[in-house]
């Protein structure tokens, strides 16, 4: 389980990931889109910056993205789906690219998510 920062600026949402780019990654890789831009929209409720904690293993008042489709190698990443947030219904269809199995080592069937508020209340102040 661990925590990542995800913040909005004028060309979209973006994981903030140093040792992605360390190992050779771009910005533009760590860009969310189709539908993960929609899904922090979502989760950050107006705001632009957020901090998820992501597991592979459940975990406590987490929420759920389901797998339903593996990328080519080529395409890379997979098609998710989350049912609901926060105990509302979303039925969000999202693809999280490559850069998902930089985090976990693999496309996991199921990522557990949750907003970690204490970080995103300091980040606030």
């Amino acid at each position: 389980m661990n925590t990542y920062r995800f913040y909005k600026n004028e060309a979209g949402w973006f994981i903030d990931h140093p040792a992605y780019i360390q190992q050779g990654g771009t910005v533009a890789d760590l860009e969310m889109v189709d539908g993960a831009d929609t899904m922090l929209d979502i989760i950050a409720a107006g705001g632009n910056d957020v901090h998820l904690t992501i597991s592979k293993e459940p975990f406590e008042g987490a929420d759920i993205l389901i797998l339903t489709e593996r990328c080519s190698p080529y395409v890379g990443g997979g098609y998710y789906l989350m049912e609901e947030f926060a105990g509302r219904k979303v039925n969000l269809k999202m693809w999280l690219c490559k850069v998902t199995e930089f985090v976990f080592g693999e496309i996991p069937e199921k990522i557990y998510l949750m907003k970690n508020v204490s970080v995103n209340k300091v980040k606030s102040v």
